[in-house]
Parts: structure tokens; C-alpha cells; sequence
């Protein structure tokens, strides 16, 4: 690839800007970002992809820019795509508009939907890929990673004390983390199509799961993880708030929810207690959903970890100290130092007193469609 030129850098950071905006809503659609320089590089046109069903990114940018894309060049964080859904193709839409040159990001790996470099080229437009691939991966970590390994995205999300505390030894939990740390949880919630918790969690803290203080989000999927379907009417994660699924075992009664929640029989783990976490995985691939957020207790999330189907850790640690009670993270099968599950941490963030570190498994971390 060519020299990046410095506007062209400085339009894809804002186009990857633009394409977060989409986050939680665009699902199962990638989020993309795409400006419009006019032919004398002056920035005419922004837009992203908002909602799944809606105008592409390229399509609100063009629009925005009018007459002024004749001659210029289009910025996208992800190959416009060459296939008619939902929408038209956008290799068509940036083609009629009269653009002369194409940046983007991060190739399509769809195969539905790949192939507009080649029809842009074909139409004798300048097109050139790979401009902040890194960055623009990133920020569509979720749609890329469900395409490539068949099963949704997961952040395992916790809140511990300093060491590493999610509860004090009588079981008091709240609250560990403070307040702009919880709001901060929220946000993650409304970006994640499904928000997972367990039974222990259910017995210890009775939680809603769904998105509050979010303007306009669309509530996640509440799924709860039971596996002797042990919930009761009147849990708050079954007040409708959110629609809700309910995993629970083959062969467990489901008679006491008919009319509150949906539930999903899953098989049993073949080792140790719960349901089989690919399985699990797969049931909601199926029902479209492409993120998780796992916010289950320490059993919960040793074995999503154990099945290798965690993608992203964020870690809300407050400046607190207790000395006992549980650990964030219980049996993940790792029995000696060599078997550590290692972690490339990306942000560290101050949220009101507390600190939110981001981090991702090692590039050799078995994920869950390797084991």
C-alpha cells in the first residue's frame, strides 16, 4: 500500500469515530464510518451505519455531501459492500455519486458481500485498503470475530476490589464499585445484544440485567444461565422490562415459567457442574445474537473461560481492600502457573475512584472453536 497521505489518516480516525456511534444497534450488521472529501480535500460529508435495515454509512455521507462528492474521495472503515439486502449495494451508490477515489479500512470478509473494491476499480475509480486496518478492527471486533468463529463476541465484565474481591465473606456485594462505575456498566450493556448472568447470581443478587440511564438504547437479550430452572416468578429478570431467555438442562421443569420468559434447553457440560458453554453459545448464535456481555458471578465465568469463549475482559477495580470472601474468577481448569491464561491489556481508565483495565487473551489463548 501506498504512503498514507495525512488527510486521508486524519478522515478515517474521525470515519472509525463515526462507525462507534452504531454500537448496539446495527447488529448483525458490522457498525462503519465513512467521510466524504469534496475534490479539494475539505470534509463535505459524514455519515455511519445507525441501524440494521437502514442506510449504510456511505449511503447518510453522500447524502450529506450532495454534488460536493463528484470528484472526491470516499473514506469507509470497511469495503463498501457489492450485494443488494436489505439496502443497495454501496460500491453502486459511491460509483453513480461521481466518487474518484476510495479509502478503506478493513477488507469484507462476507462473502455475500465482498467484492466492491473490484467493482469500484472496474468502474475506473482510484481505490486503496488497508488505511488504520488495526484500528478499524477493532473497533468492529464484534461483527468480525461472530463471522469468523460462528458464535457471538464476549466481554466478561467484573468489578473486584483491589484484591481481587467480588464480595465480602457474608456475601455483601453492593457496592464494590462506585457509582460512574456502574453507569459505565450500562453502556456496555446497551452495545451487547445479550447480557448473560448465572444462577449463583440470581441467588445472591436478584439482578435486572437491563439497560438503564442509556437515552435510545434497544435493551439487550437477558439471558439467565439456570441450569435446574431454579428461577421464580417475581425475579426482576423476569419483569419485561427486557425480554428474557432462560438456558436450562434437558431435562429440567420449565412448567412455572410458561407465560414470563423463553427458555432454551442446553446440554449438560461433559465435565463438572452447568451447561455446555459452546452449546450455550451456539443456541444464541442461532437466535442472532452477536455480543455478550457475561456479567455472571465466579463459576459462570470459570467455565466460559474453561470453554476458551471469552474475547475481552473489562475489570472495574475499586480502591477497597476485604481480605476475604469469593474471587472473581473461580475453576477455569487451570491447575498450574504454565497454564495462565495471559492478557494483552489495551486501557487503563480512571471511572470515578475506581480504575477500568481492558484486556484481551493472548493471540494462543484456545478460543472455543479450537478445543
Amino acid at each position: 500500500m501506498a504512503t498514507a497521505i495525512p488527510a486521508d489518516s486524519t478522515a478515517m480516525r474521525r470515519a472509525i469515530a463515526l462507525a462507534a456511534r452504531g454500537l448496539g444497534s446495527t447488529s448483525p450488521n458490522p457498525v462503519v464510518g465513512c467521510v466524504i472529501l469534496d475534490a479539494g480535500g475539505r470534509t463535505v460529508g459524514e455519515g455511519w451505519h445507525q441501524r440494521a435495515g437502514g442506510p449504510h454509512a456511505e449511503v447518510h455521507a453522500l447524502r450529506a455531501a450532495g454534488d460536493l462528492a463528484r470528484g472526491g474521495t470516499a473514506l469507509v472503515t470497511l469495503e463498501p459492500c457489492n450485494h443488494t439486502g436489505r439496502t443497495g449495494p454501496c460500491s453502486q451508490a459511491l460509483i453513480e455519486a461521481g466518487i474518484a477515489r476510495v479509502v478503506y479500512a478493513v477488507a469484507d470478509p462476507d462473502p455475500d458481500a465482498t467484492g466492491g473494491a473490484g467493482t469500484l476499480r472496474a468502474a475506473g475509480i482510484d481505490v486503496t485498503g488497508g488505511l488504520l486496518a488495526a484500528e478499524a478492527e477493532r473497533g468492529n471486533e464484534v461483527w468480525l470475530t461472530s463471522l469468523a468463529r460462528r458464535r457471538p463476541f464476549v466481554v466478561w465484565k467484573y468489578a473486584a476490589t483491589l484484591d481481587g474481591r467480588i464480595a465480602a465473606s457474608d456475601g455483601t456485594s453492593r457496592w464494590i464499585s462506585s457509582a460512574e462505575s456502574r453507569a459505565d456498566v450500562h453502556r456496555l450493556r446497551a452495545e451487547a445484544d445479550a447480557v448473560v448472568a448465572g444462577s449463583g447470581t440470581l441467588r445472591a443478587d436478584d439482578p435486572h440485567l437491563a439497560v438503564r440511564g442509556q437515552d435510545g438504547a434497544t435493551q439487550p437479550l437477558r439471558v439467565l444461565v439456570d441450569t435446574a430452572a431454579t428461577v421464580k416468578p417475581g425475579a426482576r429478570v423476569l419483569d419485561g422490562a427486557a425480554p428474557t431467555l432462560i438456558a436450562v438442562a434437558p431435562d429440567a421443569g420449565t412448567a412455572h415459567l410458561d407465560g414470563l420468559a423463553e427458555t432454551v434447553r442446553v446440554p449438560r457440560a461433559a465435565a463438572g457442574p452447568g451447561l455446555d458453554i459452546p452449546a450455550l453459545l451456539a443456541a444464541l448464535y442461532e437466535r442472532g445474537v452477536r455480543s455478550v456481555l457475561l456479567e455472571g458471578g465466579p463459576t459462570l465465568a470459570g467455565a466460559f473461560v474453561a470453554a476458551g469463549a471469552v474475547d475481552k475482559v473489562v475489570g472495574y477495580l475499586a480502591p477497597v481492600l476485604l481480605g476475604a470472601g469469593p474471587a472473581a474468577l473461580a475453576d477455569a481448569g487451570i491447575t498450574t502457573i504454565t497454564q495462565a491464561l495471559r492478557l494483552d491489556v489495551t486501557e487503563t481508565v480512571r471511572i470515578g475512584p475506581d480504575l477500568r483495565i481492558t484486556a484481551y487473551p493472548h493471540a494462543d489463548y484456545p478460543h472455543a472453536e479450537e478445543n
